[in-house]
């Protein structure tokens, strides 16, 4: 639709290890939930096969260790395989130790199962911002040579609004930040990766979005989903409240058929090839 390639990636996580159930699940209790992740994953590689898409797969540690076919399957497929942390704990609750361990635990694990480098990360929740700007030099430390974990909107759980919105070195880092994609009017940056925005507004909305983004500004875009977005028929957590009700469960049934319209309208590849010429610079 615009010419410019765009970047297509899946935080790989599942259904009850999102932010928005972190107040009324426990990590104690994740083993005694159905694991519907892999399946969904299935499922998008198949979506992603029958489009011609490839993209990069930010996946959980934990996730990985448990799946290891799965990761296999992502990296056969010729998918970039790259880092979420270890159990989709906030960088910004941790300190520079436990978040070395994190990212250094995550890294090694995945190499291991995947047979693959993994160069690139983002934080859990999008949990990199103005209060933990060390995480970057950990990182770098770590063996990664980019994050994509700036979300430049304001947020209640997440954001740095003064952030910048193109690829830029940290202070003191040769690591890149490749943040998400916004679009700025009105005086403010608006969202435009994708998400749980995607599911909540009208497509339409994306759709001008990112078309304004790579031909006004002429630059690709970076659009992110989970799989549990596919999953309408995944089991419902109680007592979760309304607000994380409406994040988590509006227009399930139409992500499926959207991520397939998506997939055709625009062009999309992984992050490491659609921002090779940053990440050699």
């Amino acid at each position: 639709m615009t010419g410019l390639t765009n970047a297509m990636t899946v935080d790989v996580e599942d259904y009850y290890q999102v932010q928005a159930f972190a107040h009324c699940v426990s990590r104690a209790d994740w083993d005694g939930f159905e694991s519907r992740v892999e399946a969904n994953v299935d499922r998008i590689l198949g979506q992603f096969d029958a489009a011609g898409v490839h993209a990069t797969f930010f996946t959980l540690g934990c996730v990985a260790a448990r799946h290891p076919g799965m990761v296999r399957r992502i990296v056969a497929a010729g998918h970039e395989l790259a880092s979420h942390g270890w159990e989709h704990i906030r960088a910004d609750t941790q300190d520079p130790a436990a978040f070395r361990a994190d990212v250094t635990r995550t890294r090694l694990t995945l190499e291991d199962i995947g047979g693959v480098p993994v160069t690139g990360y983002r934080a859990a929740t999008f949990s990199i911002g103005a209060r933990n700007l060390w995480a970057f030099a950990e990182l770098q430390a770590a063996g990664y040579r980019y994050s994509s974990s700036i979300n430049p909107i304001q947020h209640d759980l997440y954001g740095m609004p003064d952030a910048p919105r193109v690829p830029f070195h940290p202070e003191g880092c040769d690591l890149w930040e490749i943040p998400m994609t916004t679009v700025r009017a009105l005086g403010r940056n608006w969202p435009c990766s994708g998400g749980g925005y995607f599911r909540l507004l009208p497509t339409v909305l994306y759709y001008q979005g990112l078309e304004r983004v790579n031909k006004t500004e002429q630059r690709p875009g970076i659009f992110y989903f989970h799989p549990w977005e596919v999953d309408p028929g995944q089991p419902r957590i109680a007592g979760c409240g309304w607000k994380s009700r409406v994040r988590h469960y509006t227009n399930l049934t139409r992500m499926g058929p959207a991520l397939d319209k998506l997939l055709r309208d625009f062009a999309w590849d992984r992050m490491d090839r659609v921002f090779a010429s940053v990440l050699a610079s």
